[in-house]
């Protein structure tokens, strides 16, 4: 007899289990059913066999739809907090986690991250105030990431102690929103784009109109005096092409001599309006004065006293900082410590010497430190793209467009803090896929777990500071 298949040999057993179980005054030829008998069950066709699976007894994949979150078993000080739209405290939030992981399991004792999120979105919608992932009260993505995470880290807890090795390593993968392997290029080059590939020129537009526009800008941008709104105009109307020269793999060095504005403040925002829906500048600043001084009193107070390593970097910045102070020497603080926080070398984003510089972008610090330094240049695939950066912010904001701009993953050392960044502060929030670069081959989480803690701790701080 020829072998089984693996899914066949389930389905077998899975037949004859049932017939075994089936009361004794059931039919007798439907209980001694044969071997070979059976075995013809298995030669439906695949959309009969898909059918007949999806509505067996006991396999319902939508059972999430109808959960009802056991908000009667949770202990009262936890429904006080609820109720009133106070954030509960860490371990009234795990007890709340182990109490809705447990009853979701009782249903399906493979909950797949499908599930999570919808039960997560489910408890957030009823509690905004108290669950939802917020900082200084702007929401961070969608809200309910770190939930998901804390119910997926106790099912796998759940799983670790009452799953066989095999089974496990199945279920791990099951309902996961992981990105396919196959496409990990092209979804990182269109993350968080929502005009990546433009198919077709502007009606009003034709391919000599284009490049006289184009030919305008180089000569433009020769003059002081250029009117930044003309500027504005022809770089927007002349986004198709942009488009087509950096997906058609351009060099940098081609796009720097005929898109001289794009690599300028100016040029860079309007291309990254069009292409993401966000204004990259205003975006970040609003951003900042929300958020910026909590993260920077979370870094001082709370981390400081977590880490030693965390503390010792601290110290030297404060050193290296002297006397200064102001806003924007606060900002270059929480951004080298954010560097810190998620153990990334500030070496890797920021350079002193032109000799190292990486294929990624990179700010180019003219001065001994950052906080000294009054001119920042941009440099990427190694080419100098822009010499006189007046700002810290400037150059970051141009540092961060560039990744998305010019189809650039974020490098593998420092995917944590560039994701928060953007996350939080660039307001950029797709729930699928990643930008970071596939260095392993191995397959990344939609969003970085270290992001999401981070995210929570933040959340869970503003609630005690309040």
């Amino acid at each position: 007899m020829t072998a089984l298949r693996p899914v066949q040999a389930r389905k077998l057993l899975s037949i004859w289990k049932r017939k075994y179980q089936t009361p004794e005054n059931s039919s007798s030829s439907s209980v001694n059913a044969s071997p070979a008998q059976s075995l013809s069950l298995l030669s439906v066709s695949p959309r009969s066999s898909s059918s007949s699976s999806s509505t067996s007894p006991g396999l319902d994949t939508q059972w999430d739809d109808n959960f009802e979150i056991p908000w009667t078993k949770f202990p009262d000080d936890l429904m006080h907090a609820l109720e009133r739209g106070k954030r509960p405290g860490p371990t009234l939030r795990r007890q709340m986690v182990r109490i809705v992981v447990t009853e979701m399991v009782r249903k399906c004792p493979h909950v797949g991250k499908k599930h999570s999120t919808e039960v997560a979105k489910k408890m957030v919608a009823k509690y905004p105030k108290s669950l939802q992932d917020v900082i200084e009260g702007d929401i961070v993505g969608p809200g309910y990431h770190s939930l998901v995470k804390q119910l997926q880290n106790r099912i796998e807890n759940v799983r670790r102690t009452s799953t066989p090795k095999i089974r496990k390593r199945k279920c791990q993968t099951d309902d996961s929103d992981l990105t396919d392997e196959v496409t990990l290029e092209e979804r990182a080059d269109t993350y968080g784009c929502i005009k990546w590939n433009v198919k077709f020129l502007p009606s009003e537009e034709t391919q000599e109109s284009q490049q006289e526009k184009i030919d305008n800008l180089k000569i433009m941008f020769q003059n002081s005096d250029a009117n930044p709104e003309e500027v504005k105009s022809l770089m927007k109307s002349t986004f198709y092409t942009q488009r087509q020269h950096v997906n058609q793999g351009k060099s940098i060095k081609y796009l720097r001599e005929e898109w001289p504005f794009w690599f300028d403040e100016l040029g860079m925002s309007v291309h990254f309006k069009e292409l993401t829906g966000i204004d990259l500048k205003e975006t970040f600043i609003r951003n900042l004065d929300l958020k910026g001084k909590r993260l920077l009193n979370y870094m001082t107070t709370v981390c400081v006293n977590k880490s030693k390593k965390f503390f010792q970097t601290y110290a030297r910045l404060l050193r290296i900082r002297g006397q200064q102070s102001g806003c924007s020497d606060d900002f270059k603080d929480m951004v080298l410590l954010l560097l810190s926080y998620f153990d990334e070398k500030e070496e890797s984003m920021f350079f002193y010497v032109e000799d190292t510089l990486p294929l990624t972008p990179a700010v180019i610090v003219c001065g001994q430190s950052c906080y000294s330094s009054t001119r920042y240049m941009l440099s990427l695939d190694r080419n100098l793209i822009n010499t006189n950066i007046s700002s810290f912010i400037s150059a970051l904001c141009l540092m961060f467009g560039s990744y998305y701009c010019f189809n650039i993953h974020y490098p593998f050392e420092l995917a944590s803090t560039l994701e928060f960044l953007q996350r939080c502060f660039f307001s950029i929030n797709p729930e699928k896929g990643t930008k970071v670069e596939n260095k392993n081959s191995k397959r990344r989480l939609t969003v970085n777990p270290r992001v999401i803690t981070l995210i929570q701790e933040l959340s869970d701080h503003e609630w005690r500071e309040g």
